[in-house]
């Protein structure tokens, strides 16, 4: 498989035709003898991983060649230099999440501009709805298109985003019955290298900002752009938090720790969840 749109964004991209877990081999790449040699948004792509890790240590699984695992080696600093402290790392798994929203969702929109010769005259293309959920999950009308697993580096000089994209998987091969696909909301397959290329850019270019302005996620403009772009905002949730407790109340919004404040419904009291597995309640 050829990428090279892709390769004119990253500065170093290796294509494995199989793996284990591409976050695997990219921290043994950024963190070994040789690390030198893959700098900031370099790139390890699959479209065959047989052990990928989700986020609470769920597994993320697909037919060979129908998804792309992507993992990116990102190394923020500061303007003079210095790596960003590590409690400013907190916003990338969001940061990159948002990336992929605007990836997609500019892929959706494309497909949607596409005259098709099935469409009767004056009749609209479907609009479909890609958002971001809290954290890092990308919804194309409520279904799951791609998750981000973020994990540091052991010297905390670096962090890992590892990102699973749906790309062609048809309505048999979904793992579960909220997820989709871009084939299955456009009609059509992507380009795996047009797809992965727009991820890159907007990753590129949303990290740039932040780091630009020292992790400051209000400064950079990334609170409000990932506000934007976030469907779990108003809505009711259900957050099962890391204690084991249930949290039911509506999000409201965005601190600026990237963390979700969500308006309980048992007291009316808002409570900050920095971590934690939400789901979208409809009544």
């Amino acid at each position: 498989m050829e990428f090279p749109l892709s390769s004119k964004v990253a500065p170093r991209l290796e294509y494995l035709a199989e793996v284990g877990s591409t976050n695997d081999v990219m921290a043994g790449h950024a963190s070994g003898p040789d690390a030198a040699a893959w700098p900031n948004l370099s790139v390890v792509v699959t479209d065959n991983q047989t052990r990928g890790r989700g986020r609470l240590g769920r597994t993320w699984l697909a037919p060979t060649g129908k998804s792309l695992a992507i993992s990116v080696i990102l190394r923020p600093t500061t303007r003079g230099g210095q790596p960003l402290p590590p409690d400013q790392l907190g916003w990338f798994p969001l940061l990159a999440g948002a990336a992929m929203t605007r990836a997609v969702r500019g892929v959706v929109e494309a497909s949607a501009a596409r005259p098709r010769p099935s469409d009767a005259p004056g009749e609209d293309a479907p609009r479909h709805e890609v958002t971001l959920k809290w954290p890092n999950d990308v919804l194309i009308d409520g279904y799951k298109v791609s998750g981000v697993l973020s994990e540091l580096l052991p010297d905390a000089r670096g962090l890992i985003i590892g990102t699973g994209l749906n790309l062609s998987l048809d309505e048999h091969d979904l793992p579960t019955l909220t997820s989709t696909s871009l084939l299955l909301v456009t009609g059509s397959s992507p380009s795996p290298d047009a797809v992965l290329a727009r991820y890159l850019t907007e990753l590129r270019d949303l990290a740039g900002a932040f780091t630009a302005a020292g992790g400051d996620a209000v400064a950079s403009g990334l609170l409000e752009q990932v506000t934007e772009l976030c469907g779990t905002l108003g809505s009711p949730v259900r957050v099962e938090l890391p204690g084991g407790t249930d949290l039911i109340g509506t999000a409201i919004a965005l601190d600026t720790h990237g963390r979700l404040i969500v308006e309980d419904h048992a007291n009316g009291e808002l409570q900050a969840v920095a971590a934690g597995d939400v789901t979208h309640l409809r009544y």
